[in-house]
């Protein structure tokens, strides 16, 4: 398996030896253990979604012998799995809608209000793994073992403990539309938004917000199909406005579904018209 090469002829891999003497690998090592270094290289695989260690043993750039070690557990997993995000990046994990909708709720009031308000972006929280992961990680050495909730909770231990408490008073995760519907809304653009179908939201004669009354919901109004009909943030002024040219438009379009002139002094629903009307 190996050769001491005393003379070659030509250069590189078209090189031709010309003295050589064969050597076991025990011989190097009598010779030249002195030399011969053991690592252990950890490294993360995409596939497997888990943290993965090399055992190489090398004479100079010579390999002598390599392994696949078992993956580290306890503190080292935990360290190992934060190295693989630091290199690759947050997507690394599963990402539940609950954790995505936190995470945006918490980015909007950091822009809005900034500090104590926690920063949500990937350079921040990469470099603030210590303080919000780890201290919810359980020694595995896969990302797999790493659920939705960890992340969740991870992120809420940011939060400044005198603030956690108005996070969904400030932030809400949901609308309760006039309808009696509990529609969500969304934090993923500069302004929260809130898609909902416009007859969910008769009789109201106020737009609706959030943070203590302080933001307006950007609404998206739908359609019973739940097709953007039009976006708003002055629902009053629409329903005296531009109210009129939908409601023309949608009678043809959804015959089954209520259409009042007067909007304001009808009943929100989320049905359609009973049958035989």
């Amino acid at each position: 398996p190996f050769l001491v090469v005393a003379d070659l002829q030509g250069k590189a891999q078209n090189a031709r030896i010309t003295a050589a003497a064969a050597i076991s690998e025990e011989d190097i090592r009598s010779a030249l253990g002195g030399k011969i270094e053991t690592r252990r290289q950890t490294s993360f695989d995409r596939e497997r979604r888990a943290v993965r260690v090399r055992e190489t043993v090398r004479l100079g750039a010579i390999t002598l012998a390599e392994r696949m070690l078992p993956a580290p557990v306890g503190a080292d997993a935990d360290r190992a799995v934060l190295e693989a995000l630091r290199e690759h990046g947050l997507s690394l994990l599963t990402w539940s809608k609950e954790a995505q909708t936190l995470r945006q709720r918490l980015s909007w009031l950091h822009k809005g209000l900034g500090a104590p308000w926690p920063d949500m972006s990937d350079e921040t929280l990469i470099e603030r793994l210590d303080d919000w992961l780890l201290p919810f990680l359980s020694g595995a050495a896969s990302l797999a073992a790493i659920d939705a909730g960890v992340i969740s909770a991870g992120l809420s231990s940011l939060v400044p403990h005198d603030l956690q408490r108005k996070v969904d008073a400030l932030a809400p995760t949901h609308f309760d539309v006039p309808s009696g519907s509990h529609v969500p809304i969304r934090y993923d653009g500069e302004w929260p938004v809130l898609a909902v179908r416009v007859q969910e939201l008769f009789g109201l004669d106020r737009h609706p917000s959030i943070a203590n009354g302080t933001v307006p919901l950007t609404l998206e109004l739908l359609s019973p199909a739940h097709r953007p009909i039009q976006t708003t943030r002055d629902l009053p002024g629409f329903w005296r406005g531009s109210w009129a040219d939908v409601r023309a438009d949608m009678r043809g379009r959804y015959p089954k579904h209520v259409w009042p002139e007067n909007p304001l002094f009808a009943a929100a629903t989320a049905r359609a018209k009973p049958r035989g009307t």
